[in-house]
C-alpha cells in the first residue's frame, strides 16, 4: 500500500512537474512575450480574416488579415514576409498580436486595450486647439496632443495639419472622453533603439549619412539618426567661411565624418571638410615657387594680407612686401580684403602648410588704383603704379603739413 501511494504521488508530483516545464518552454522559446511587446514575425499563412506569423514561439501567432491591406483595401504583404507586431494576449495555444489599433471598427474598448498595452495608435492631426493639436483616432474618438509631444523639432502648426501619424496615448480616462496622445514618445523610441546600434558599430573617422537640424554662427547641427552632434565651421571647408548659410540649408542631406565620439557626455562632433579632397596635395605641383597666380585678398593683418589662391590655400603677402621700397603701416594703407591682384609663389612649405607669396609687378597698378582713387596719375617709373602713388600720398601729406605751418 505504501508502495502503491508512494508511485501515486510520484506520478502526479511528475505530471505537475511535466505541465509547469511545458508551460515553461513556451514562454522560454524565442523572445519573451510581454504584453505590448514589438516583435519581428514573418508570415506564414494569409486567409481572408485570420493570418498566421510564425513568431519564435511553439505556437503560431494570429493577425487579423484586415490589418495587412492598404487604405484601399489592396494586400499590402505575402506569405514570407517579415512585419513588426505588437503581442496582445496569450489565449490557450492562441498568440494574438496586432500591427496596430486601427479600422473604422474601433473603439474606445480597443483604444483603452492600446493603453493599458502601450500599443501605438493611428490619427490624424485634424485642427490646432489651445496647447497643441486635436487628433482623430479610429472609431472617429477625439483626442489630444501637446505640441511638444508632436515631434523631436518644433515646426509650423500649420504643416502638421491633416498629417497621419502613430501615437502612443499617455492618458486615457472618463471611458474615453479624455484622451491624451504623443507622437514623440515613438520617435525618442526608435531613437533609443538606434543609438544603441550606434554605439556597438559607430567609429571615429567614419563616414556617415546626416541631415542639417540647425544652423547656429559657429556650425551646423547634424542629425544622423539616432544621435546629433555638431559641424564646427571649422569643420565645413578647407576654405575660410563666413557664413554658414552660404554653404548649408536645414534638412540638406551630407555626408560628413565622425570626427569625436563622447558617449558618457552625449557629446558628437562631426568633419565636412574631411570628406573632401584636400587642395594642399595640389601644392608642389600646381603651386611651387616662381609660379604666378591670380588670387582674392581673403583677409588683413598687422603683418600682412593674406591671399587665397583658391578654397583652402591662402598665401601670405608680407607687409615689406607691398610697400613696394616704401614703408607701410598697414596693408589696409594699398590693398582691402575682396580685391583680386597677381601674385608670385616665393616659398612653399607644405608641412606647415605656409606659402610666401610677392606681387607681380605687372599688376600693381591695379592694387595701387584700387586704394588710392583719390592719388594725382605720375609718369614716374621709378617703382612703378604703386610706388608712384606711394610717393604722391607722402607728397600729398607734405604739402598739407606745409599749410598747416
Amino acid at each position: 500500500m505504501s508502495d502503491d501511494r508512494f508511485d501515486d504521488d510520484e506520478l502526479n508530483e511528475d505530471e505537475g512537474s511535466f505541465a509547469e516545464m511545458f508551460e515553461a518552454s513556451l514562454a522560454d522559446v524565442g523572445q519573451p512575450l510581454e504584453r505590448g511587446k514589438k516583435i519581428e514575425a514573418t508570415i506564414l499563412q494569409i486567409g481572408g480574416d485570420w493570418t498566421f506569423l510564425d513568431v519564435g514561439q511553439k505556437g503560431e501567432g494570429v493577425l487579423s488579415s484586415a490589418e495587412l491591406l492598404d487604405a484601399d483595401g489592396e494586400r499590402q504583404f505575402a506569405v514570407g514576409d517579415t512585419i513588426g507586431a505588437y503581442f496582445l494576449s496569450r489565449d490557450g495555444g492562441e498568440l494574438r498580436f496586432t500591427t496596430k489599433v486601427g479600422g473604422s471598427g474601433s473603439g474606445t474598448e480597443q483604444l483603452e486595450q492600446a493603453y493599458q498595452s502601450q500599443i501605438p495608435v493611428e490619427g490624424r492631426i485634424e485642427k490646432e486647439i489651445k496647447g497643441g493639436f486635436e487628433v482623430k483616432l479610429s472609431g472617429n474618438v477625439r483626442a489630444f496632443c501637446p505640441f511638444s509631444q508632436t515631434g523631436l523639432r518644433q515646426v509650423e502648426p500649420a504643416d502638421l495639419i491633416g498629417e497621419s501619424l502613430s501615437f502612443r496615448i499617455t492618458q486615457f480616462s472618463e471611458r474615453g472622453r479624455n484622451i491624451v496622445v504623443s507622437h514623440r514618445v515613438i520617435l525618442d523610441e526608435e531613437r533609443e533603439v538606434q543609438r544603441a546600434s550606434l554605439r556597438e558599430t559607430l567609429k571615429e573617422g567614419m563616414v556617415v549619412k546626416g541631415s542639417v537640424t540647425n544652423i547656429r554662427d559657429f556650425g551646423a547641427f547634424v542629425d544622423i539618426g539616432g544621435i546629433e552632434g555638431l559641424l564646427p565651421i571649422s569643420e565645413i571647408s578647407y576654405g575660410r567661411v563666413e557664413d554658414v548659410n552660404d554653404i548649408l540649408s536645414i534638412g540638406q542631406e551630407l555626408e560628413i565624418a565622425i570626427k569625436k565620439i563622447d558617449w558618457e557626455n552625449n557629446k558628437f562632433s562631426f568633419s565636412l571638410r574631411d570628406t573632401l579632397a584636400d587642395p594642399w596635395k595640389k601644392v608642389g605641383s600646381i603651386y611651387k615657387a616662381g609660379g604666378k597666380h591670380t588670387g582674392k585678398i581673403s583677409r588683413l593683418a598687422q603683418f600682412g594680407a593674406f591671399v587665397t589662391l583658391e578654397d583652402g590655400i591662402d598665401g601670405l603677402l608680407h607687409i615689406s612686401k607691398l610697400g613696394q621700397g616704401q614703408r607701410i603701416r598697414h596693408p589696409q594703407d594699398v590693398v582691402k580684403v575682396g580685391q583680386s591682384l597677381q601674385v608670385m609663389i616665393e616659398k612653399v612649405e607644405p608641412e606647415e602648410r605656409r606659402i610666401s607669396l610677392a606681387l607681380v609687378g605687372g599688376d600693381a597698378e591695379e592694387v595701387g588704383e584700387t586704394s588710392y582713387s583719390d592719388a594725382p596719375e605720375t609718369s614716374s617709373a621709378g617703382f612703378g603704379s604703386l610706388g608712384d602713388l606711394l610717393k604722391a600720398s607722402q607728397e600729398k601729406k607734405q604739402r598739407k603739413g606745409k599749410k598747416r605751418k
